[in-house]
């Protein structure tokens, strides 16, 4: 034995946690992309997050989301709902371009 780990990364739930954490220190948001190209099988991964979150909230409680992991989730201000947060990112733009310009056309 060489002491080679051959699993560091953990459980996959937990290394691509990790991968989301590391994607918000870069981007400043947890919005990942559905097809993110650095990085295809988070994109996948946080939009079946908010699947599980969706079926939770329905009552389907034997989907893979546990309360801990939407705590960890939350802990990075994952967006469960992007497009409502979507919306009122683009509300705000409005409202900072009619303050700045006097009319929204």
């Amino acid at each position: 034995k060489i002491g080679f780990e051959w699993d560091c990364t953990g459980p996959p739930w937990e290394r691509l946690y990790y991968e989301l954490v590391q994607f918000v220190k870069k981007f400043g948001h947890s919005r990942v992309p559905r097809g993110f190209p650095q990085n295809p099988a988070l994109g996948r991964w946080v939009n079946l997050q908010r699947e599980y979150y969706r079926q939770l909230r329905r009552g389907n409680s034997s989907c893979n989301l546990t309360e801990n992991r939407i705590e960890l989730l939350n802990k990075v201000s994952f967006e469960w709902y992007p497009s409502v947060h979507s919306w009122d990112r683009k509300y705000e733009d409005l409202v900072s371009f009619v303050k700045e310009f006097g009319h929204a056309r």
